[in-house]
């Protein structure tokens, strides 16, 4: 079953951001791009690599209008002992989500019930609150935030150019392809 256009549900949950708890709800992630970017655990192997990455391309992402969402099903506090204890993730600016129920890897349908935890899971939503992209790859496989920007921002392209499609590699200001019957025959 596919996640395109899936909406999030309603949620609440903590988060760890900017030395502090908060509270993070769906209504928090409407009206701008989101990336939720789900990771197994904290205090892991490949996972500090993927969220340090993520960090070094934070503020490209805030730029593109899209704010990145750390989550895993560590609690708020685990996310603050991590943050302390290792310098990469040190860097995240982002806030940290804690999913210790796994209630939003379950409604992205990205939770791996043998292990008690989220796979590698990356999904991109709209204003909307809807998935328009999304990853799941196996956990022991980090993942790239230049690519993961790269679909936010063909993403938010194709989104206010519904008449337009990003062929591959696209990257903002490349040419993109405007669909047509008469090209039908030529491809």
């Amino acid at each position: 079953m596919t996640m395109l256009q899936h909406e999030i549900a309603d949620f609440t949950a903590n988060i760890y951001q900017d030395n502090k708890f908060g509270k993070l709800t769906k209504a928090d992630m409407l009206g701008h791009w989101s990336l939720v970017f789900f990771y197994p655990n904290d205090f892991s192997f490949v996972c500090p690599t993927e969220l340090e990455d993520l960090a070094d391309h934070y503020d490209e992402f805030k730029q593109a209008g899209c704010e990145v969402y750390g989550v895993s099903h560590d609690t708020e506090f685990v996310h603050k002992a991590w943050h302390e204890a290792n310098d990469k993730i040190a860097k995240i600016q982002f806030p940290m989500v804690a999913d210790p129920t796994n209630q939003l890897s379950r409604d992205l349908d990205s939770y791996d019930p043998v292990n008690g935890q989220a796979e590698r899971g990356d999904f991109i939503l709209s204003p909307e609150g809807k998935v328009v992209a999304y990853e799941v790859i196996s956990s022991n496989v980090g993942r790239n935030a230049e690519e993961i920007l790269r679909r936010v921002e063909a993403s938010q392209f194709v989104y206010e150019h519904g008449d337009q499609v990003c062929p591959a590699k696209w990257t903002p200001g490349d040419e993109t392809i405007a669909p047509s019957l008469d090209l039908v025959g030529q491809l």
